[in-house]
């Protein structure tokens, strides 16, 4: 599972010379495949950047993708999100607007999370605020895991996986502060930190006993 791609943002960017984006979604998803050989992976919206036109490179990195799932028997569903209005262009896979996930004991349906969800669940999954945090001065990508963020769902944020965008830092974030209407309580929202590198996950306090520490 992963969200906010935005493939073809370096290309869509003021910059003169593309920044490695094709090569970095491709090689990191890969390994991701090829590590857990998924029987099914979900993009949990915003697979594109632009809203209006495909920037150069846009349509041979989705294909990328596509085969790199496909070469471990993957199946790649998308559920759109609000970048994605031209997704129809380079990709004619599944595309359902909310996926429930099969296999869990409580019931998980993934979602973008720029919109409310129409589908009841016990935990939602979704993407949309690129949340990170700040630790000693680095910035860092992170998961956002809370029980009854949503009513009384569990709401599991994801943290942007293409490394373009800067990220909103939820440090001391409230609930408003989220774009997403799936934050409605954000102080039990937990943050967590994967260190592929170093093949570590670190598991932070709370939001609300986070901002006591800061």
């Amino acid at each position: 599972m992963c969200a906010d791609l935005h493939v073809g943002r370096d290309a869509a960017s003021n910059v003169e010379f593309r920044v490695g984006e094709h090569e970095d979604l491709r090689e990191r998803f890969r390994a991701l495949c090829d590590r857990y050989e998924p029987a099914e992976a979900v993009v949990a919206g915003d697979l594109l950047h632009s809203f209006d036109r495909l920037p150069r490179g846009a349509v041979e990195t989705v294909r990328a993708l596509r085969a790199a799932a496909e070469s471990v028997d993957c199946r790649l569903v998308v559920t759109p999100g609000n970048h994605d209005s031209m997704l129809g262009e380079v990709w004619d896979g599944p595309t359902p607007e909310e996926y429930r996930i099969d296999g869990a004991d409580r019931s998980v349906v993934a979602v973008h999370g720029h919109a409310p969800p129409t589908t009841d669940a016990d935990w939602y999954i979704v993407g949309h605020d690129h949340p990170t945090i700040d630790v000693e001065g680095m910035r860092r990508p992170c998961y956002l895991h809370g029980p009854s963020a949503y009513g009384s769902a569990g709401v599991l944020m994801l943290p942007a996986f293409s490394r373009l965008p800067v990220g909103v830092e939820v440090n001391e974030m409230r609930a408003g502060d989220f774009q997403s209407p799936l934050i409605e309580a954000a102080g039990g929202l937990r943050p967590v930190v994967r260190d592929e590198a170093a093949d570590r996950t670190h598991e932070f306090p709370p939001l609300s006993e986070f901002r006591r520490l800061l």
